[in-house]
């Protein structure tokens, strides 16, 4: 039997898990906003989907940070870095006219 993976139990932290949503925020939000052609990029009222999931991925994140200080807890910290970025540029595309 395969051994079972936290991704989809939500009750267990999961770093997997928040970079994935993470990811795919950022590609969703860019999508929605119409980001390959410079000249059609557009409000779209389902940005609000992207940065419900940066959201989340945030807080998954901050659920997998350990109080002590280690490596892991300073790469915890720089995904956490990089999702606020992303948060950030969710928020943006979602407000841009």
């Amino acid at each position: 039997m395969p051994p079972r993976t936290s991704i989809f139990r939500l009750r267990q932290r999961s770093i997997l898990r928040g970079i994935l949503l993470c990811m795919a925020a950022f590609l969703l939000s860019l999508r929605l906003s119409g980001f390959p052609d410079v000249n059609a990029l557009h409000l779209s009222h389902w940005q609000v989907v992207p940065v419900l999931m940066a959201c989340w991925s945030v807080a998954e994140t901050i659920r997998c940070a350990d109080r002590t200080w280690s490596l892991y807890y300073a790469g915890v910290l720089i995904l956490l870095y990089s999702e606020v970025m992303i948060l950030g540029l969710a928020v943006f595309l979602f407000f841009y006219p």
